[in-house]
């Protein structure tokens, strides 16, 4: 008769309790895959962004505009290999509901910018580029909407009025659908042409939101953000100059500290679930001391008395918690699609398996230890004597 076989007995002696105590892992892992993947994925931007790249943004506030005219004078400066602007939209496709992540770019240089980013067919590129009043449609955004090449979509805006019809609304044909040329890349995105945008829009004329270059290497990014503020201190719109990385945390930090919220909430479930398991498994080697103690009197060694009973608790948790994290897979997979602007490309990551069998081993060993020692202590005239 095998350790393990009298371990699984053990634990599913009393069915109805270890499923509870299951059902309680399984809720902790559950929220620490989903919240753990959806942290990762909505830092990625930090973490996969590139190491040339700058955002040049108005000194306020990033939601603050710049005058167009700043983006030539950022392109003399040395150091700078490419520069390009956007302006932020506020989109949504014909209910408020449907948001979608929109700019008005200079379409050459912006996609020479983030050419790294975003995988185009070269002839609906080349489509986008020589249309003005085309846009260019992530495949996270096309698949949501069913939207095609050829097909003519109308856009509207949150925040700007299109003068030329006097409503919110911007009518583009669809010219390209790109795809993500690299891991932590979102395409739940779209662009079109600020021109077009500039010309029609009713007020913010010639004024940008941002303006994104690349520098030729990454050790002059302090001394090119350096020398293009100066270029506009003490101007009404003085700028600020940070890395792409530290960009999309400012961005991100708008909605909160996440990193933060997960650990509480995570945190919280498993303190939460460390003491009822822990206790339920002191209950539970306590109701088997007539038990240990004819295992010992049989001559079952401190050892493997003390494995066994660490194996129980070992066993649950990796149950409990390998069914959460199956089921963390699961619903990554079902929330991606609604969250890609947030968090592109959710998934359950291998470091976040990694980290829950961790926490698996860590669960079993601390809500296993002290029950273990105790019946490693245990007396056999007193586990024979006890009621």
């Amino acid at each position: 008769m095998g350790d393990l076989y009298l371990i699984r007995k053990n634990l599913f002696r009393k069915k109805t309790r270890a499923v509870l105590m299951m059902v309680a892992i399984f809720v902790a892992f559950l929220l620490f895959g989903v919240l753990g993947s959806f942290e990762r994925a909505f830092n990625s931007g930090e973490t996969g962004a590139s190491a040339t790249r700058l955002v040049v943004n108005n000194k306020i506030n990033f939601t603050q505009p710049m005058p167009i005219a700043y983006l030539n004078r950022v392109r003399a400066v040395e150091g700078v290999r490419v520069a390009s602007h956007w302006n932020w939209f506020g989109g949504y496709f014909q209910e408020p509901r449907n948001f979608v992540i929109s700019f008005a770019v200079e379409p050459d240089t912006y996609l020479d910018v983030v050419g790294t980013d975003y995988a185009f067919v070269p002839e609906e590129k080349a489509a986008f580029l020589a249309d003005r009043g085309s846009i260019a449609v992530g495949d996270a955004v096309a698949k949501k909407f069913g939207w095609q090449v050829g097909d003519r979509i109308p856009l509207t805006s949150n925040i700007f009025t299109n003068r030329s019809t006097g409503n919110r609304t911007w009518d583009f044909t669809i010219a390209a659908i790109f795809t993500p040329a690299r891991d932590l890349v979102g395409t739940d995105v779209v662009f079109f042409h600020y021109e077009y945008f500039n010309e029609t829009r009713s007020f913010g004329r010639d004024f940008i939101g941002s303006i994104v270059l690349e520098t030729t290497d990454p050790a002059l990014n302090d001394k090119v953000a350096d020398a293009i503020d100066a270029l506009f201190a003490n101007s009404p719109f003085e700028t600020k100059t940070v890395t792409e990385a530290a960009f999309n945390k400012a961005f991100a930090e708008q909605l909160g500290n996440i990193t933060l919220i997960v650990t509480l909430v995570v945190g919280a479930a498993f303190v939460t679930i460390l003491m009822i398991v822990g206790n339920t498994m002191v209950m539970a080697i306590r109701e088997r001391t007539r038990e240990i103690g004819v295992l010992k009197t049989l001559g079952f060694p401190n050892g493997r008395i003390f494995r066994m009973v660490l194996g129980e608790s070992l066993l649950l948790s990796f149950i409990g918690g390998g069914l959460g994290l199956a089921a963390a897979y699961g619903a990554c997979i079902f929330l991606a699609p609604l969250v890609g602007g947030f968090a592109p490309g959710l998934t359950l990551a291998l470091p976040v398996v990694l980290a829950g069998v961790g926490f698996m081993v860590l669960l079993g060993f601390v809500t296993g230890v002290i029950p273990a020692m105790n019946a490693l202590r245990l007396n056999i005239v007193t586990a024979l004597g006890r009621d």
